[in-house]
């Protein structure tokens, strides 16, 4: 077999094969063996056909097709070792000659991995939000924390904002109720925005057994997204009641004994999130940063393929299950199609960009993943999918996922190595030390900008 390369542009090439015919003989051999498994013919016993008859009987030119796309596969893993390129994604071949007994030629066309140069990312600097817990902020998580503890009692009067109310709801569409129209003792707070919009304006200034009619869009059932006339008639009306901000209170929503205690608490746990928001902050920063200072040329194919993944996966995955139509969602929004085509093809870009860089940073600082580091973040991935540890990594074996999921620990420990590297400071001017971070959070930030698609190479 002889074969040459060549380059068509940075992220694609095409290989040129010429395989004399005696080398395709295996395939010869294992193409009469299949159309004799597949066909009969009178006086021969099946799998017992003579090549002669199969070549008189279906057509020697079936034989040299069953038998070139044997060979393809084997051929064109040959070629991409011999020419030394990291394919990505399937070729698209060409049989540009097939001579019964002298020859076979074809091209392969191909996107690869382009040839990436890491930059200088010891200069990188980046401003990120400082750390700062107001009382204001503690007043309000504690606050949040007492309403959770409110209670209720009946009233026997008009509803207000804030109180609960027990509906009965009816919807109609054109006249007719709907299949799913009805709902009874449906318990709702009044400003709480959580269901039809113009339900409050209804129902405020209402009492027991009153009841009153409005129009909204539906967000959800058999006629989501339609106009509905909607009677709504109120069989309860209850007050809620805060607990005083006291001692008790505190012993009663936590462990601690006092108030100020608990506010303690609550001081120290937003500084935790605010610290965790800020390192976040941070890697999300001083990844743009590295990705500015490298020229990285993107495969055509492949960011069409990535921009149709995640359209899929917005549309099929987070918006199916809301029960939302990408049109819904884009109006929701407030975004044009041609402003969510931009923005998806913005983020592809950025996401495919990223995965080179740090997997050429991985194989340039010889970065690995051991076991240990592989188990926590299927422990975490598991977790988030809502599957035990054992269902997900027999998930992710039989899916063939295990590379994958190296790739992205790699990928993590890489933009670590660069974060660790960088000057980082918050809006008051105080250097951030983020070499203590876990890994794992680096891992997660590049998955947010990746996505869930993988760059695949394929040989």
């Amino acid at each position: 077999m002889k074969s040459a390369v060549e380059t068509l542009n940075p992220t694609r090439v095409r290989l040129t094969v010429e395989v004399p015919f005696e080398e395709l003989k295996d395939s010869l051999d294992a193409a009469y063996k299949k159309i004799n498994q597949q066909v009969t013919v009178k006086g021969f016993r099946k799998g017992k056909i003579p090549a002669r008859v199969i070549d008189q009987r279906f057509g020697r030119g079936a034989v040299l097709e069953e038998a070139v796309n044997d060979a393809l596969p084997k051929l064109y893993t040959e070629a991409v070792n011999e020419a030394e390129v990291n394919p990505l994604g399937q070729p698209e071949v060409d049989i540009k000659e097939l001579k019964d007994g002298e020859l076979l030629s074809f091209t392969a066309e191909v996107d690869i991995r382009p040839a990436i140069e890491i930059p200088d990312y010891s200069g990188i600097e980046v401003e990120v939000d400082a750390v700062e817990v107001t009382d204001e902020d503690v007043e309000k998580s504690v606050e949040q924390l007492r309403e959770r503890f409110a209670s209720t009692n009946p009233v026997e009067r008009a509803a207000a904002e804030g109180d609960v109310v027990t509906i009965d709801l009816e919807a109609k569409v054109d006249g007719e109720v709907l299949p799913d129209g009805i709902a009874s003792g449906v318990s709702y707070t009044i400003g709480s925005g959580e269901l039809l919009d113009g339900i409050d304006a209804a129902v405020t200034g209402l009492e027991a057994g009153g009841e009153a009619t409005f129009t909204s869009e539906l967000k959800g059932g058999s006629a989501a997204g339609k106009e509905a006339e909607v009677t709504v008639k109120v069989t309860a009306v209850a007050a809620r009641e805060l607990p005083e901000l006291d001692d008790e209170f505190a012993q009663l929503a936590s462990e601690f004994d006092t108030l100020d205690e608990l506010k303690a608490d609550s001081r120290k746990r937003l500084e935790n999130m605010k610290q965790f928001d800020q390192a976040t902050q941070a890697q999300e920063r001083v990844l743009e940063k590295f990705l500015e200072l490298a020229e990285i040329p993107v495969p055509e194919k492949l960011l069409e393929d990535e921009i149709q993944t995640r359209k899929h996966n917005l549309e099929h995955h987070q918006l199916g299950q809301m029960g939302l139509t990408l049109e819904k969602y884009l109006e929701f929004q407030g975004k044009t199609v041609e402003e969510f085509d931009a923005e998806t093809k913005e983020q592809a870009v950025k996401g495919i960009k990223t995965q080179f860089l740090l997997d050429e940073l991985v194989s340039k600082e010889e970065l690995n993943v051991d076991q240990e580091e592989l188990t926590e973040h299927l422990m975490r991935r598991a977790a988030s999918s809502g599957m035990s540890p054992d269902q997900f990594a027999q998930a992710v074996v039989q899916g063939g996922q295990v590379p994958m999921l190296v790739g992205e620990v790699a990928r993590g420990k890489a933009l670590a190595v660069v974060v660790e590297a960088a000057k980082v400071v918050d809006t008051n001017g105080k250097a951030v030390d983020l070499s203590d971070e876990d890994e794992e959070l680096a891992t997660e930030t590049v998955e947010a900008v990746t996505g869930d698609a993988e760059v695949s190479e394929d040989k």
